[in-house]
């Protein structure tokens, strides 16, 4: 039998059975366990077969709460028929009582299955997974208007799962001039900026006092090293109001008119939560706008009709469904948007599954204790919970921590930590409520220091009682500390990680904290080995929803400038492939549904052009999306 060995940053031990006794042909070694870890250490797996690395059985999901059980067949009475239709039946009975034809069947040698099996062939029959085995006994479902599909070297997997994202702004933000800095837009200087502002006005042939707005201008890509200011876009005009997004979502730039238009001036006090930034040696506003006080200007969603935002949904799902996503999640909504999707999804059924968490920051108490959550989708769409916003953006250099920034934002002193972005107390209050009713609960936390308000939140609400299964999940982790772990794993709270900012933002984070909390960014290796569940997630449209880029820095973690961050904290393909799929599937509890290919769970799948096991891990980002499925229907195909 031929072995090949996987470049992994993991100790071969942490996965007992995996290993052969013959010398693995790369490492030359026949005693693995020896090795060191590193980035050349390996672990061997079948090239037949389709061998997959089981999820290691600390991060097995325990079944404590079943949410979505509807299933269009009995799977046990499919394979009970198959069994039957082989025995020694007349021919009458077997067209009688055999089994139904499945609609799909795949065969090949790189089934990923997510849940430690080995298979080369799955079956799908409507919305399902009817049957996984062999290729030969599971061609027996096939019928007239089967269609079978040869993977020959491309892979299967269970389709991606967003564990966290904007939908919604993705969608709109297909509209809005697009500022983002090499590789997912081209600005390199501010002087791009005022010139795409500028074209953008003429080419679209905007009135004079109609809003213009861009998003995705990142400071620490610009060639200035700064934000542009109210200045700046006053060069692209004066005749109209002007906002700009940062690309954290956390900070925007408004130009003068834009200024007076909000009624900014030099009397304006900032609102609690936020800042407005000021000339220097001055209170007159620069232009820059953080946290809270983004509230002050006009949606992005301004002057745009209902009918183009819905078809602007419609085009995202699109976009999802080519990078391989199945679910979705849609963070940060308002009551009444949430109702409006309900009845869209009603008219027009969504392809992918989309989860929304309602914002919680704005709603009085009595709104709040009204905030309900469901448990099953409805024609594509359900309400997932809560989501808390505690603090920024450690790009945008907000987040709030407890010890001070080496390199903080212009006109910062030795000592600044950020701040939080919503009142401390008013969440300690409200967490308990919705832990005590079952409503799952996510909060936004980068810096240290607001990780540890949402994990106290949770301690204080849960003093004195036995721990629920309520998957509370802290959205970024970004700069978690190792005994800020400990209380996570202890509470039953649920790490998502930001995984992509080792390499968009890296090297400024090297800048901005040091080396030593520049490096435990992510720490995904420390989650792993204190047997943390945990996900990962591109938070779009801060970057684009790529799932297999997502994979690539999880594993790789190499920032812009090739420097790698936090070696110690790199993790496996598997691993990271875990994370958007059976351990998203978790964070929603929806293990009993989705993430893995497994008999009775959705059809949720995806096809990928190779094997991401088998390639070079500097590779896996270029791995192409050859089809999607989702509820067992195409969605996307290359």
């Amino acid at each position: 039998m031929m072995f090949q060995c996987h470049p992994r940053n993991l100790l071969p031990s942490e996965y007992p059975g995996c290993w052969k006794k013959s010398p693995c042909a790369a490492c030359k070694s026949s005693q693995p366990t020896a090795m060191p870890r590193s980035p050349n250490s390996c672990i061997c797996y079948r090239e037949t077969g389709a061998q997959n690395f089981p999820v290691p059985p600390k991060f097995q999901p325990l079944n404590k709460r079943r949410v979505m059980r509807k299933q269009l067949y009995p799977i046990a009475s499919v394979l009970a028929l198959l069994l039957a239709s082989c025995g020694t039946e007349t021919e009458s009975e077997t067209a009688t009582a055999g089994p139904p034809s499945a609609d799909i069947i795949f065969v090949g040698d790189h089934i990923i299955t997510m849940d430690g099996s080995v298979v080369s062939a799955v079956a799908v029959i409507g919305e399902r997974i009817a049957a996984t085995g062999e290729a030969t006994e599971l061609m027996a479902l096939q019928g007239e208007s089967t269609r079978i599909i040869e993977l020959g070297d491309r892979a299967l997997l269970p389709g991606f799962i967003d564990a966290h994202g904007h939908f919604s702004a993705v969608s709109l933000y297909a509209d809005l001039l697009n500022l983002s800095s090499p590789p997912v837009g081209g600005v390199s200087n501010v002087d791009d900026i005022v010139e795409l502002i500028r074209l953008r006005i003429e080419q679209r042939q905007i009135p004079p006092g109609d809003l213009v707005y861009g998003f995705g201008y990142d400071d620490s890509l610009l060639a200035e090293q700064r934000h542009p200011t109210r200045d700046d876009l006053d060069r692209a005009s004066t005749n109209h109001p002007i906002v700009i997004r940062h690309v954290s979502g956390h900070l925007l730039v408004a130009n003068s008119m834009a200024l007076v238009n909000a009624g900014v001036t030099s009397a304006t006090e900032n609102p609690s939560g936020g800042i407005i930034r000021r000339r220097q040696g001055g209170s007159e506003p620069d232009g820059v706008m953080e946290e809270t006080a983004l509230r002050l200007f006009p949606s992005s969603s301004t002057g745009i009709s209902e009918a183009r935002l819905r078809q602007l949904r419609r085009d995202a799902l699109s976009l999802y469904a080519g990078y391989g996503i199945t679910t979705i999640q849609d963070a940060n909504v308002g009551l009444s948007y949430v109702e409006m999707l309900k009845a869209e999804a009603v008219e027009d059924p969504f392809a992918i599954d989309i989860v929304a968490y309602i914002l919680g920051n704005p709603l009085d108490d009595v709104t709040l204790a009204a905030v309900t959550h469901d448990e099953e989708y409805v024609r594509g769409f359900r309400v997932g919970g809560v989501k808390f916003t505690l603090d920024g953006s450690p790009q945008g250099r907000t987040a709030w921590m407890s010890k001070p920034y080496d390199q903080g934002p212009p006109g910062a002193d030795a000592a600044y930590v950020a701040y939080p972005s919503y009142a401390p107390q008013s969440y300690r209050d409200r967490i308990a409520g919705l832990l005590e009713r079952g409503v799952p609960v996510l909060a936004h936390a980068n810096g240290d220091a607001a990780i540890e308000l949402m994990i106290d939140g949770i301690a204080v609400a849960l003093e004195g009682k036995p721990i629920p299964d309520h998957r509370a999940t802290i959205i970024h982790a970004q700069l978690i500390r190792p005994d800020q772990l400990d209380r996570v794993k202890a509470l039953g709270i649920i790490p998502s990680y930001y995984s992509v900012h080792p390499y968009f933002w890296g090297d400024w984070h090297r800048l901005s904290f040091g080396e030593e909390r520049a490096g435990f960014i992510s720490p995904l290796r420390a989650t792993i080995d204190r047997g943390i569940p945990y996900t990962v997630h591109n938070d779009s449209p801060i970057v684009p929803p790529d799932m297999m880029r997502l994979v690539a820095i999880t594993v790789n973690r190499l920032t812009r400038s090739g420097f790698v961050l936090g070696p110690d904290q790199r993790v496996s393909v598997m691993e990271a492939l875990y994370a958007v799929t059976l351990g998203a599937a978790y964070q929603y509890f929806e293990e009993d549904e989705k993430g893995s290919l497994t008999v009775g769970k959705r059809a949720d799948l995806v096809i990928l052009a190779e094997n991401p096991l088998l390639v070079d891990p500097l590779q896996l980002e270029n791995i192409a999306i050859v089809e999607t499925f989702s509820r067992g229907e195409s969605i996307y195909l290359q």
